[in-house]
């Protein structure tokens, strides 16, 4: 019975068409809502790179602060009396 009525739909040439059309829009909508799928995956990766860029950046200058503290108390005095702290 359907697949009757499915012969017979297919065989008009206005049907066809719309059949046609109805696909093609098909596929372009599914393409679009996988580009947006795309841009919002390649969003949250940005901002996870930016996120561990600037992690690295803080733990970078405190790795360079610890570098440059002072070794032991005398170097501390010595930095407090020479005004370099």
């Amino acid at each position: 019975m359907i697949a009757a009525l499915f012969t017979g739909l297919a065989a008009s040439p206005w049907a066809r068409a719309a059949l046609r059309y109805g696909a093609i829009a098909i596929a372009v909508l599914l393409f679009l809502l996988s580009l947006r799928r795309a841009g919002e995956r390649a969003g949250r990766m940005a901002e996870r790179l930016e996120t561990t860029e600037k992690t690295n950046d803080v733990q970078r200058r405190m790795l360079d602060a610890a570098a440059r503290r002072p070794r032991d108390s005398d170097d501390l005095a010595d930095r407090l009396r020479d005004g370099r702290f």
